[in-house]
């Protein structure tokens, strides 16, 4: 039986993150990818006059008729929540779809909760975001099998100083991934992690096995709009195809490159989105669909 995630995030109408790029990487993966929208916007915040409207209201009357028709998920993946109230309305959420039917077995099994913490980069909080909600997303992280942080947000998760990126050293990512795990999830990942000038990925950490997994590819010089919502969406699908959660995200960061590199022939790309629906047909082969 096809697995089902639902995925809780805003979405653009024009322009590529969120759940413009979830929902169709998660289905091309051969996942059912249900969406829960907090809000809609005409295009992504990089493009100057976009249109907003908050999707707050929707979010419990949806999640009661989704229990009422007894539907239920083997992943609940989160991205940008804009509020303290959609960190609240979710949490709810978690606790009233926490588990999901086994096929193989016909009993029930905890339901994955897989947590990207939206909130900022280069060491700044998005527009709107306070270190009190900062505060507030810590808490809510500690719900998750996996958070997937960038160093900005790891660092305002745990209340210290954020460093220029490239001058952590892999003591200081391990010590951060420690305290991460201290805040209650299973699994932390730092993204955008590097040791060395020519090369990026992620260190994890499991708070389980107490083991790190580090997993590194190319850097290319350049900075694209929607990169962090393609690889988490790819590592969800990849976990849902029952790969381990380090090949999960080796798989989902190699995917990433390959939209970047795809990208990098299209001028108008770096703003508007990478193009990662051209290396499709990449992922599919590469989870052997």
């Amino acid at each position: 039986m096809m697995k089902r995630i639902v995925t809780i995030q805003d979405i653009s109408c024009v322009g590529k993150c969120s759940l413009t790029v979830a929902l169709p990487i998660i289905s091309a993966m051969g996942v059912e990818a249900a969406v829960l929208p907090t809000a809609v916007l005409s295009t992504h915040t990089a493009i100057p006059g976009f249109t907003f409207r908050d999707l707050t209201a929707e979010i419990r009357p949806i999640s009661e008729h989704w229990k009422q028709e007894r539907y239920t998920f083997d992943a609940i993946y989160t991205g940008y929540l804009g509020s303290f109230e959609q960190l609240e309305l979710v949490t709810e959420f978690m606790d009233e779809f926490q588990t999901v039917r086994d096929e193989a077995t016909g009993k029930e099994r905890p339901t994955c909760v897989f947590i990207d913490p939206v909130m900022g980069d280069f060491g700044r909080l998005y527009s709107g975001f306070t270190p009190e909600f900062a505060r507030e997303m810590s808490r809510f992280c500690a719900r998750a099998d996996v958070i997937v942080p960038n160093m900005t947000e790891a660092c305002w998760l745990l209340g210290m100083e954020y460093l220029p990126e490239g001058t952590y050293t892999e003591n200081q990512v391990r010590d951060i991934l420690r305290r991460l795990c201290d805040l209650g999830p299973k699994n932390t990942v730092l993204t955008g992690t590097s040791f060395q000038e020519d090369r990026v990925g992620f260190m994890g950490f499991c708070a389980e096995t107490e083991t790190f997994f580090t997993y590194m590819t190319e850097r290319i010089p350049h900075s694209f709009h929607g990169t962090g919502d393609i690889f988490a969406s790819a590592t969800v699908g990849a976990l849902m195809n029952d790969f381990s959660l380090c090949e999960s995200l080796s798989i989902a960061a190699d995917f990433t490159l390959e939209c970047i590199r795809e990208s990098l022939k299209d001028s108008t790309a770096r703003n508007y989105g990478v193009n990662f629906e051209s290396a499709v047909p990449y992922l599919i082969h590469r989870i052997g669909k």
